[in-house]
């Protein structure tokens, strides 16, 4: 806490006031950067009927957003510290993952509404996108066993994920 408030540029006392518990700040501090991610990566424009180019967008900008050094040590203290405190895995879960794979699913719906797409559940269609895209990009820099993902690779994972997609969604 103290070292969050020389950051923050407040005193620890201040910190308390707002937040009553170090898992407090920390849930909070995880809620805001699971916005951000949907901001930032996940604005989908339902209007923009070129599906294989909007996927391709989304995907590489997740995978990069996943696999940036800031992005994997929190979500690795997140995942260990959900058995301790099984509500903030939850919340986690609700709004990060279960948000994104809630966005996607409204973008598939509209272009399946628009004729582009023949989708019968949407929420197992956007989370198999997303998952397709970080399976050999982002599980092993979160495991250790890799460091980022080269922009050769994610266009080349992001790409068949997208090909793969289609071959099964496309009308």
């Amino acid at each position: 806490m103290g070292e969050i408030a020389r950051h923050a540029g407040v005193s620890k006392g201040t910190l308390y006031v707002y937040f009553d518990s170090k898992e407090q700040l920390f849930q909070a501090i995880v809620e805001e950067e699971c916005h951000v991610q949907a901001e930032q990566v996940l604005a989908l424009d339902s209007d923009d009927h070129d599906v294989e180019a909007v996927l391709l967008r989304l995907g590489k900008d997740f995978v990069r957003f996943l696999c940036s050094p800031t992005r994997v040590s929190p979500l690795r203290a997140v995942i260990s510290i959900a058995d301790r405190m099984p509500e903030l895995g939850k919340r986690f879960y609700e709004t990060g993952p279960a948000s994104g794979i809630a966005r996607v699913a409204r973008y598939l719906e509209d272009q399946v509404a628009t004729g582009i797409l023949a989708i019968d559940d949407y929420e197992l269609a956007a989370a198999q996108f997303l998952d397709s895209c970080q399976s050999t990009t982002f599980k092993p820099l979160m495991f250790n066993a890799a460091g980022p993902p080269s922009d050769e690779r994610i266009d080349y994972v992001v790409g068949t994920a997208v090909r793969t997609f289609l071959v099964a969604y496309r009308r």
